[in-house]
């Protein structure tokens, strides 16, 4: 009798270890708190490089320069990313400022780290589909009708609006999983884990180098990126995310907060 009535409170209490989505969405929540860290700053930071870029269109075009040759000139201008170093940080800081807490009220590793990722795709998600929207928009008014080239730029503009999506999807969970990851690796280690894995990653990109330039391979991997496309590059680098991802849940699974 014992273990039948026991039976159901055990199966219960071991699925709810396993997932408890209530507790996940705690953690979107927790880093919502200040909603401006993930949605404000870094739109703040892309509208004062639009404000910049199209002033710059404005004084050339006004010298008389034409609009097709400021666009053009302008395409080659990095202000399209220019909120991926701040991100960065966004992920150091969505680690560091709110995982002590969170353990603190009886959330697991496991879903703090959910709900961070999930945090993590709802910013990539919504600065992804507005930087493919500006492109578009950018485009029909012929560069904000000064001849600007802030949005379509780079590789952008190029292979429609899912393409753009796609790529800056990509971009933004890259560089949100790697402030997040490292930040785990230093909860860890300390600065000795920081410093092994800075010339750990270090040698492996001298290590590379050395090996392609010594073989003369320099050619077959340029031709191998053309080959695979925007896309291709760009599915590399959201495989980098999901390493990135991995490797911090693996790490904060034995991080110790203080």
């Amino acid at each position: 009798m014992t273990a039948v009535a026991t039976a159901p409170a055990d199966t219960e209490a071991r699925t709810t270890r396993r997932f408890r989505p209530a507790d996940v969405w705690r953690i979107v929540r927790l880093h919502a708190v200040n909603p401006s860290i993930f949605f404000g700053v870094p739109w703040i930071i892309l509208g004062a490089a639009w404000a910049i870029s199209v002033i710059i269109a404005l004084i050339i075009t006004s010298a008389g320069a034409p609009h097709e040759d400021v666009r053009e000139g302008m395409r080659y201008s990095w202000a399209v990313i220019s909120p991926q170093w701040y991100l960065v940080v966004v992920g150091v800081q969505a680690i560091a400022y709110t995982f002590s807490f969170a353990l603190g009220f009886g959330t697991t590793r496991r879903d703090y780290w959910l709900g961070t990722a999930l945090m993590f795709v709802f910013v990539a998600v919504e600065m992804a589909a507005g930087i493919a929207t500006l492109v578009l928009i950018e485009q029909a008014t012929g560069g904000w009708w000064v001849g600007a080239a802030m949005f379509d730029s780079l590789w952008y503009g190029q292979q429609g609006w899912l393409v753009d999506f796609y790529t800056a999807f990509a971009m933004q969970m890259l560089v949100l999983f790697i402030g997040a990851s490292v930040t785990t690796i230093y909860m860890r280690w300390r600065m000795r884990g920081m410093l092994v894995l800075m010339f750990s990653v270090i040698a492996l990109l001298l290590g590379f180098i050395a090996v392609v330039t010594l073989s003369g391979w320099w050619p077959q991997v340029m031709a191998w990126f053309v080959d695979i496309g925007i896309v291709g590059v760009f599915t590399l680098i959201l495989g980098l995310a999901v390493v990135s991802a991995v490797t911090g849940y693996l790490v904060i699974r034995r991080a110790t907060p203080r």
